[in-house]
């Protein structure tokens, strides 16, 4: 059984439906990617497990019926960074991370967790006391991932992690995202750059026009002719994301 059961879904913004009917597994301890263009309806799907749009149709966590509520959503253990890093500015970078860990209890857990978090991005430990606003966007990209980390999540989803990175620190967070998904958590992972993302991947979808029209593993995808003509030559071509 997958950790997340998503079944026809549809999400609506007042008369126009975003999302078709999609059915989508998440499962335990796998990065999980969704590609498309812009528009296509990949940010929506996470908003839906989010619960930060309303929607319709099923999706089991963890074999039971997830939660509406954003709120709910984050204490079971389901974290998503947004696109666009959103990094509390004027704080610090540990002051950042301390905000992520706002659900937690156990000051034990929250002191392996900070550790963690400085052993995975070690330029965050470096810059622990600057203003986070001051950080390089790549930097403020790592912090935003770690935030989301602090929480200690069953499941971490990424919306975009690589969008306005210079290649060499796009590399970085891709490694770091193996990194993630070989400490057990479960990523789900929204990217442009389809090329980087279906070569780390366990399990893809590809979404266009809000519908689900191809799934398969990450190297499956790779040796796909219509993903290649669609998605594959621009980011080989022209770096997306």
């Amino acid at each position: 059984m997958a950790l997340i059961e998503i079944r026809d879904l549809h999400v609506s913004y007042g008369m126009i439906e975003a999302i078709h009917g999609i059915d989508m597994d998440i499962e335990q301890g796998k990065i999980t990617v969704i590609i498309g263009s812009n528009g296509a309806g990949k940010t929506t799907i996470i908003n839906a497990i989010s619960g930060m749009v309303k929607r319709e149709g099923s999706i089991v966590f963890n074999g039971n019926p997830l939660t509406t509520k954003s709120n709910r959503v984050v204490k079971e253990g389901i974290i998503q960074v947004p696109e666009g890093r959103k990094i509390f500015q004027g704080l610090t970078v540990e002051e950042n991370l301390r905000l992520g860990a706002y659900t937690l209890q156990d000051r034990k857990k929250f002191n392996e967790l900070l550790d963690q978090q400085y052993s995975l991005f070690p330029r965050l430990y470096e810059r622990k006391n600057q203003d986070a606003g001051t950080l390089s966007g790549g930097e403020q990209q790592m912090l935003a991932i770690c935030r989301g980390l602090m929480s200690d999540p069953k499941v971490l989803m990424l919306d975009e992690p690589s969008l306005g990175l210079a290649p060499i620190v796009v590399k970085d967070v891709f490694e770091n995202i193996v990194k993630i998904r070989d400490r057990g958590i479960s990523v789900l992972l929204v990217e442009q750059n389809a090329n980087k993302s279906l070569a780390i991947c366990d399990y893809a979808y590809v979404i266009e026009n809000g519908r689900k029209v191809l799934s398969g593993t990450g190297s499956e995808l790779l040796g796909n002719q219509q993903v290649a003509e669609a998605y594959l030559g621009a980011s080989r071509g022209k770096q997306q994301g």
